[in-house]
């Protein structure tokens, strides 16, 4: 069995009027069932943050992918929008802007990539390196 077929794989599909309850609960579904090493409260944030941003910003379909698979963890929103998203100054008035920078710092690598039919926001987190056992101490 090649990597890619043992990769888990989850997608969910919703109106970008839906919230963001379906899309988090998936999502913590998916993390406590294949990815039980990556930082849970992390990756339901930055779910919760790219379906807040497209159902802002986006008037057409959204799309959220996740898969797993031994090294990592990746969270995929695809929607029809060609706009990028754009780092704003938070407002704390209440006018937003903090979501974008949640994201570039919770996940490990993100990446944004223009599609023919919109963008997708990729937020990748690797697993950790075993720690090293430590060394017994040698007596003098």
């Amino acid at each position: 069995m090649n990597a890619e077929a043992a990769k888990a794989h989850v997608v969910i599909e919703a109106s970008p009027h839906e919230d963001s309850v379906a899309a988090r609960q998936a999502a913590a579904a998916f993390v406590l069932r294949n990815c039980p090493w990556a930082d849970a409260d992390a990756v339901l944030l930055v779910v919760s943050e790219l379906v807040a941003n497209v159902a802002r910003h986006t008037a057409g379909w959204w799309r959220l992918h996740l898969s797993a698979g031994a090294d990592a963890l990746t969270v995929e929103m695809e929607d029809s929008s060609p706009l990028l998203p754009v780092p704003r100054e938070p407002d704390l008035a209440g006018g937003g802007g903090f979501g974008w920078h949640m994201v570039l710092r919770l996940a490990g690598q993100v990446e944004v990539r223009p599609l023919p039919y919109g963008k997708r926001v990729q937020a990748t987190w690797l697993r950790p390196a075993p720690a090293a056992a430590a060394e017994p101490a040698t007596a003098v």
